[in-house]
């Protein structure tokens, strides 16, 4: 009896209309191969990781997982170090030239030689190069 329920749960799901389950997942990297950012809804998220790490290394930790190797944000809040256990590294993402922005779902990112960074339209954000980063 309890299969019979599962299968009719699964089945109903995937009866549902398209625009129900909509989600959207973007990647990018900049040339030097060093940030890849992922923008994925809902909810609207913003993440970026930094394969060299955040120099200089900020304070705290995590139970599970590592700190220290991505930023993120949502649309309305202030970006933050995220506790990560995966990762958002995409070979084959688009690269965003020095120079180019990278706009969706109310994020702003401009790549420049000397780093990353990401806005929401609220104001908040992150700065990521080799050197140093800086959320706000």
């Amino acid at each position: 009896m309890g299969k019979l329920v599962l299968v009719v749960l699964v089945l109903g799901v995937a009866a549902l209309p398209a625009s129900a389950g909509t989600t959207a997942y973007v990647t990018f990297r900049t040339p030097c191969k060093n940030i890849y950012c992922a923008y994925y809804s809902p909810p609207a998220f913003m993440r970026c990781d930094i394969r060299s790490g955040l120099h200089p290394k900020p304070s705290g930790k995590c139970v599970e997982g590592d700190y220290g190797q991505s930023v993120g944000m949502t649309a309305t809040g202030r970006a933050h170090v995220l506790c990560i256990s995966d990762t958002v590294y995409n070979p084959t993402a688009r690269v965003l030239p020095y120079g180019s922005s990278w706009s969706h779902g109310g994020f702003r990112c401009v790549s420049r030689s000397v780093g990353l960074t990401c806005t929401s339209s609220r104001g908040h954000g992150f700065f990521l190069s080799r050197q140093s980063w800086k959320v706000y």
